[in-house]
């Protein structure tokens, strides 16, 4: 099969699954992960196929939505990708993208590297900050029903993966407990460009919150 129509029929795929999802890792965050990797990919001697795919389904079954359980986003993108005959050694390297892309507190050690891998977690990690990763941000805690700050809840920030997935911190908290940790985490050169601008933004935005919290902006 053509790379398009695999592409094509990946996409179809990935929007009736996420037709439903929450706001901040629905369909749309997928397209901007997947067209920011073809950005950040134009520069990096990368599979292209491999970066396509792994951006539209590293998030088919976010763990988050399912109970925790980090299986559910790699079987149901290996029982799609065999469906459409994909070739095998492109299958695994896209689950081994999905199983290591996440940040999950970023305190403890990847077990998978790839040219591919950093430019689809660059890509995730870049929706996650500046003026769309707080917009996610605050939608995901108003969906979890989360304070949006409190003075007396200090960030976390040597917490376990599992601490991380289990916390239920006011979300301002997780600015510092990730959102501005990304900056320094990004791998290509394009990627980190991107971030530094929006950690800047992320930056004055905090200034901001601060100083209205305090009735004095």
């Amino acid at each position: 099969m053509e790379q398009s129509k695999i592409i094509e029929q990946t996409v179809n795929y990935v929007k009736e699954e996420l037709k439903n999802a929450e706001g901040g890792h629905d369909w749309w965050h997928i397209y901007r992960v997947w067209k920011t990797s073809k950005q950040i990919a134009k520069t990096e001697p990368v599979n292209q196929l491999v970066v396509e795919l792994g951006a539209l389904l590293h998030d088919i079954a976010d763990s988050k939505f399912h109970n925790g359980d980090e299986t559910i986003g790699p079987k149901k993108a290996k029982a799609f990708l065999e469906s459409i005959n994909v070739d095998e050694k492109i299958i695994e390297h896209i689950i081994l993208i999905i199983q290591n892309i996440s940040f999950g507190g970023g305190n403890f050690e990847k077990k998978f590297g790839s040219p591919e891998l950093a430019v689809v977690q660059d890509a995730d990690r870049l929706d996650a900050i500046g003026a769309i990763g707080i917009a996610r941000t605050f939608n995901y805690g108003g969906f979890k029903n989360r304070a949006v700050y409190d003075p007396n809840i200090p960030p976390q920030l040597n917490m376990t993966k599992e601490e991380y997935k289990k916390s239920n911190a006011p979300t301002i908290n997780h600015f510092y407990e990730k959102l501005l940790l990304l900056k320094e985490r990004m791998s290509t050169p394009t990627g980190k460009k991107m971030a530094a601008n929006r950690h800047e933004f992320m930056e004055q935005y905090l200034k901001q919150f601060y100083a209205e919290w305090e009735g004095i902006a």
